[in-house]
């Protein structure tokens, strides 16, 4: 089939989409109840003995959907629902039969806590079973939050404020959350919310929820909150200065600099679902370290945001379905040089929101000069989208400007994405259609993409996917992500899940095949994988075991130096490796994790082993290891590869936390140290201490020589109006 031919059928497929009519109403089936408004409002101790409760909607009709869907709870839960003008107000009281073994070991705000007991629940304000906010507490008082990604996944970087308190007692634990209707984004004129909430006991690796299907906790499996009237956001302005002292050191040159740096934050709600968003002189210094990567490959690596003015209704600007290669906006192209360190940005604004069944975003930013040579560029993204069907939407996106070069650069495309949660009963049915051109300054080839992908997914037995892709020789989205063009890439998976009943040891048994191969565009074949886990055994704890086997074949048309000193020729290779792996539950005090693989590698042979552990003794005290080690024998030359991160955290309360993370590894053969004490007297209130001292090595930990050092102070506070 020729290319016109082929963008002749997917521009049908898009034009088709966009015509198609919105859903007016959720499903008739989904689950509702009615949330009762309160003139009074309680106070939050964690504790539910305040009169306000007493006319608070009751929830108890929780069912499992871990591990058996729809079966009966072994815990009795009870939640608490009602709101006033400017709150919504969760109360739960979590019963327990041994309150002994409740698990509670996360002290640090925003911390992950799968290891935890906690409960959870969803709000998705504009009803549209595809986006909504994510809250988790623990019963340490600990918050988790994020917001939904392309209607399924969870992008915890966001941070919202909230406030919330936990208290374990005789019977279990209770906990009270005030959500500020001023952190979210809504229709007004909606009173029926997307709800759903959820319990996690820990210790028997159980999961409850209110509305759930085949195992699933999205907006899409939501049920309804009914009644919300009437609320406000005050004038919907957020003014949040920030200020960054301290000094840096540069061992090399033996520069020291002084370090001022003040910066602002304002955000106005133009109406409750649209919000505008500026920033000036924004300073990054207090956001969490990258892991590092051992990179094997002949490919860049990708590294996800964290930074919160572009974690910010982060997924509307969301592509595709694309999740790495040919990304058409990657906000970490912004506000990083190009020896990969931060570089402020001048000024930015933003509009992101929903206005009926539009989605809307734009990003106007000016970022200081990164580049030598390269001017402070001006960079500027748009995106629109709008809902259909039930649960799908179709939308364009377009990018101007290149940080890295002075070149004009943009991009635009068209998507199409699908959604169905209750395909063919008990199944989930996901697609995919996506067109892109990048026009770059003195360029005519092939500047285009385009793809699609279709995936069949289920909790038990069967499921799978199929995804197809083509990138033109030329296609630049340099506000994007593509570590690869001038190919087509082709990829299948397929898993089963097999959950026993009433086995006194076996949780779950997974299998899972993942294909992908990578031709260039004259057909010619570039790289074939082949990942088999034959077989992956749950206990009821959680430990997991698994039996690997991975086949590749790469294609070299030119030398690939994997390693200093160390060439690869060109020629066809074919190997096989195999490998175990086995991984203890999280939920343990100690859990360590090993995972081994040899075999061919190119010509030669590879071992890799990785292992670590974590250590969680109290509430108070976190410890970790992950090693990583590569030993390669190859005609050409014989390397070794280590790299080594060591974690280690301290929470007095949950206000005060000190988080240390030191990492090295041989590509750099370098050591990057980053510590942070914070104090978080309040959602939207931070202070932080920040060190980062870098070092060269000789070896791992050995012989090291500072040639960095950076020590911060950072306060930022959020007014809200």
């Amino acid at each position: 089939m020729s290319v016109t031919r082929n963008k002749q059928l997917l521009f049908a497929a898009l034009m088709l989409a966009a015509t198609a009519s919105p859903s007016a109403q959720p499903e008739p089936g989904r689950k509702h109840i009615d949330i009762p408004r309160t003139t009074v409002a309680p106070e939050l101790d964690g504790r539910l003995d305040e009169e306000a409760w007493k006319n608070a909607v009751r929830i108890d009709d929780l069912h499992q959907f871990l591990p058996v869907d729809h079966g009966e709870p072994s815990e009795q839960t009870e939640f608490y629902l009602m709101y006033d003008d400017n709150y919504l107000y969760v109360g739960a009281k979590l019963h327990d039969s041994e309150p002994g073994g409740i698990i509670a070991r996360q002290l640090i705000q925003n911390a992950p806590m799968p290891f935890d007991d906690a409960f959870e629940f969803l709000l998705d304000p504009f009803n549209n079973m595809r986006s909504g906010y994510h809250f988790q507490i623990n019963p340490n008082g600990v918050r988790l939050d994020g917001i939904f990604d392309k209607a399924t996944d969870i992008n915890r970087d966001w941070d919202g404020i909230w406030d919330s308190e936990a208290v374990i007692d005789a019977e279990g634990w209770t906990a009270e959350v005030a959500i500020p209707f001023k952190t979210l984004n809504f229709n007004i004129d909606n009173p029926d919310w997307g709800f759903s909430i959820a319990r996690t006991i820990a210790r028997k690796k159980e999961e409850l929820a209110w509305s759930s299907y085949n195992r699933q906790f999205n907006p899409g499996t939501a049920g309804v909150l009914r009644g919300i009237e009437g609320i406000k956001q005050g004038k919907g302005l957020d003014i949040v200065p920030s200020l960054t002292t301290g000094h840096a050191q540069d061992f090399r040159t033996d520069d020291g600099d002084i370090v001022f740096e003040p910066s602002l934050d304002v955000s106005y709600k133009i109406t409750p679902s649209l919000t505008g968003a500026v920033t000036f002189n924004t300073d990054f210094s207090a956001t969490e370290v990258d892991d590092r990567q051992v990179n094997l490959s002949r490919f860049s690596l990708f590294f996800p945001e964290k930074r919160d003015f572009f974690l910010q209704d982060a997924d509307i600007f969301s592509f595709g379905g694309l999740n790495e290669n040919g990304i058409p906006f990657f906000s970490r192209r912004i506000g990083l040089g190009s020896n990969g360190k931060p570089v402020d940005l001048n000024a930015g604004a933003k509009l992101t929101g929903r206005v009926n069944r539009w989605n809307i975003g734009a990003l106007l930013v000016q970022q200081d000069g990164g580049v030598p040579g390269v001017d402070a560029p001006i960079l500027m993204v748009s995106r629109v989208s709008a809902n259909i069907l039930e649960e799908s939407s179709v939308g364009a996106l377009m990018t101007w400007g290149d940080p890295m070069s002075g070149q004009d650069n943009a991009v635009t495309g068209a998507d199409f994405t699908y959604h169905n949660t209750h395909f063919l009963g008990n199944r989930s049915l996901t697609g995919n259609l996506w067109y892109q051109q990048s026009w770059t300054e003195a360029v005519s080839a092939d500047e285009q993409a385009w793809g699609g992908q279709l995936g069949i997914g289920s909790s038990e037995g069967l499921a799978g996917n199929v995804t197809w892709e083509r990138f033109g020789e030329a296609f630049y989205p340099a506000l994007g992500f593509a570590n690869r063009t001038g190919i087509t890439h082709a990829n299948v998976t397929l898993s089963h899940a097999y959950r026993p009943r009433d086995n006194p040891w076996l949780r779950s048994l997974f299998s899972f095949m993942d294909f992908d191969q990578v031709n260039n565009l004259d057909g010619d074949l570039e790289s074939q994988q082949l990942f088999f886990r034959a077989a992956m055994l749950e206990n009821h704890r959680g430990d997991r075991l698994s039996f690997n086997i991975f086949h590749g074949r790469e294609v070299l048309f030119e030398d690939f130096p994997i390693s200093p000193g160390v060439i690869i020729l060109p020629g066809d290779y074919s190997f096989f490796r195999y490998g175990m792996e086995l991984v203890m539950a999280q939920e343990r005090v100690f859990a360590p994790r090993a995972q081994f693989f040899l075999g061919e590698y190119y010509d030669g042979d590879r071992v890799n082993m990785r292992g670590g552990f974590e250590w969680r003794p109290s509430k108070h005290f976190y410890a970790g290891i992950n090693y990583d080690y590569n030993n390669i024998r190859l005609p050409a030359g014989n390397f070794q590869t280590r790299l080594v991160q060591l974690s280690a955290n301290v929470a007095y309360n949950s206000k005060w936390s000190w988080v240390t993370r030191m990492q090295y590894d041989t590509y750099s053969d370098s050591i990057g140290l980053n510590s942070r004490i914070r104090y978080n007297p309040r959602a939207g209130e931070d202070f932080y201490l920040v060190l980062n001292h870098n070092f060269d090595a000789e070896g791992t930990f050995r012989g090291l020589e500072s040639t960095a050092n950076e020590v911060l102070l950072k306060y930022t506070r959020t007014f809200r109006f």
